[in-house]
């Protein structure tokens, strides 16, 4: 690990679909000599299904990442099997926001007893970072990559999607968690972004910052 950001041994990115969490991840992770650990949504059966028919896949969707997510998640916890820092591109807690967006209340209930049974002994990241972008910045994203199932994704979804995010970390107290605004952030084609990142990380103190590169007016 570089020096000042030693004392995370598990940094997690969220935010919602488009946003660049696997991006982040993976220069943050060839960048600090640490593990990448990135959601499988490939491996998910239901999940182009999920994005032709919300109503009638979006249980089976969500149990299958849930499970998928605490293999991963368990993974940390056990001794030897990860000897270096983690870097991870999702959090387990996004599973109950996306189920809560998805799911009928009956299918909510009986998959928030599966979460509360799963959840408690897993551990939790050490830095979370959230990023943030607004549902045109998101759209003009997602049609780039040119994943095809997405393209499904309109923006009134990404709307309550970017709301469900600022709601679950507005009381977020879990780890420190660092806000950054991504529509002028680029880690990826523009090192001197992710350097400054990089640097704000490792002067990061306290429970919660901002970091924000957005061209400011003269005042």
């Amino acid at each position: 690990m570089k020096p000042g950001l030693d004392r995370f041994h598990h940094i997690a990115i969220e935010g919602p679909i488009g946003v660049g969490k696997s991006s982040l991840a993976r220069r943050l992770a060839a960048h600090l000599g640490a593990e990448l650990m990135l959601e499988k949504a490939e491996d998910n059966p239901y999940l182009e299904r999920f994005y032709n028919d919300v109503p009638g896949y979006a249980f089976q969707t969500q149990v299958f990442f849930l499970f998928q997510r605490m293999r991963q998640v368990r993974e940390l916890a056990q001794p030897g099997m990860f000897s270096k820092a983690v870097v991870s591109d999702f959090t387990l807690a996004k599973d109950v926001l996306f189920a809560r967006m998805n799911l009928s209340d009956e299918e909510y209930r009986l998959y928030s007893q599966m979460y509360a049974q799963v959840s408690q002994q897993l551990p939790q990241p050490d830095l979370v970072i959230w990023l943030q972008a607004t549902p045109p910045v998101l759209m003009q994203r997602i049609r780039q990559r040119g994943i095809a199932m997405e393209q499904r994704i309109d923006a009134a979804y990404l709307q309550r999607l970017c709301d469900a995010y600022a709601a679950h970390f507005q009381t977020f107290d879990g780890a420190p968690l660092m806000v950054i605004n991504s529509e002028h952030f680029n880690p990826v084609e523009r090192t001197q972004d992710f350097n400054a990142l990089v640097a704000a990380l490792a002067t990061f103190e306290g429970q919660r910052a901002m970091f924000d590169l957005s061209p400011h007016e003269p005042g």
